[in-house]
């Protein structure tokens, strides 16, 4: 009778554990967003919360650690539990580029992060304020020279592709500007239109209101083909510069350590949000493109990425302080 017992009490168990796989997740998951409330990263973030929260049976909730631009809130990722309950929206910088801008990174994307999927790729461009009285990216480029050390660029943060891609402007027109770092591209936007910084390279799907409005005006384009929402804005390289080039994108992660059950259930909840008719709609409308994969390919593109963007800093010293 107690070996019956016992035998139960072991059956029991691993029914519990087999249970508890089976139903992850059992509680809302937390999307760890990395750039202040109101931008492109906490926009794209709250429709791909809602499709993949759809799939999981459970909510997926939006939480903001911003700073140190997108490190931040992928460190607070890296040192959560490995549950699969905290994931990170993640722009590219923060796994890209920021490894060369440091002296030691807080955390090693090969080893402290589970990568599942890049989320969506969107097309940058390069703006001014329309009272600035400026049109293209010519007149930009002669009114820096003609005010060298005078004129601000915004960011949405020190080694964002924000900010990458305004240096590499700098280093390709050969200007005098002044970077100005902030948490998050939408109080960068703020100070554009106060006109405490003169001009700003950021997602066009954020921008294209003010853009619309008329209360900015987009010089170009900083992909290799015009976006079919602005398509008289010329692309960086039809003005003769093909090297400024700063398409951004985002990424979904998780700590390091999560069960390979629970980041199969993950990816697949992703891919499935990434692939629904409502998500596509709405991405659609802010001009940015879906872009499943596997967790291999994710890994290839990141360091393609550190191919291109690596260079880029050692050769413009840019740190992040």
């Amino acid at each position: 009778m107690r070996r019956g017992l016992i035998a139960a009490f072991g059956l029991a168990l691993l029914w519990a554990a087999a249970a508890g796989a089976e139903t992850f997740p059992a509680r809302p998951v937390k999307l760890v967003v990395t750039f202040a409330a109101g931008g492109a990263a906490d926009l794209f973030a709250r429709v791909f919360a809602n499709n993949m929260g759809a799939d999981l049976g459970q909510q997926v909730f939006i939480e903001v650690h911003a700073g140190a631009g997108g490190m931040t809130g992928v460190d607070f990722t890296a040192k959560s539990p490995p549950d699969g309950y905290t994931l990170c929206f993640n722009g590219a910088s923060s796994i890209s580029a920021i490894p060369f801008m440091v002296a030691k990174m807080p955390y090693d994307w090969q080893k402290d992060l589970s990568l599942i999927t890049t989320v969506l790729r969107v097309p940058e461009a390069i703006v001014v304020p329309s009272s600035l009285g400026i049109d293209t990216l010519p007149a930009f480029i002669a009114y820096a020279r003609e005010h060298p050390g005078k004129v601000n660029f915004g960011s949405a943060g020190a080694g964002t592709i924000t900010h990458l891609g305004a240096e590499l402007l700098k280093e390709e027109a050969k200007i005098d500007i002044v970077h100005v770092p902030y948490r998050g591209v939408a109080p960068a936007v703020t100070d554009l239109l106060g006109g405490q910084v003169q001009m700003l390279v950021a997602d066009v799907p954020f921008l294209l209101p003010q853009i619309k409005s008329g209360a900015l005006k987009a010089l170009a384009i900083t992909s290799a083909t015009r976006t079919p929402v602005l398509p008289d804005v010329p692309t960086t390289a039809e003005l003769g510069y093909p090297r400024v080039n700063s398409d951004n994108w985002y990424g979904l992660v998780a700590p390091a350590g999560v069960p390979a059950d629970v980041l199969a259930r993950l990816h697949r909840a992703a891919i499935a949000a990434l692939n629904s008719d409502d998500l596509k709609k709405q991405y659609a409308t802010f001009n940015a493109t879906p872009a499943p994969s596997t967790p291999q390919q994710y890994a290839a593109y990141v360091l393609a990425e550190q191919a291109k963007w690596g260079p880029v800093v050692l050769k413009t010293g840019v740190k992040l302080e």
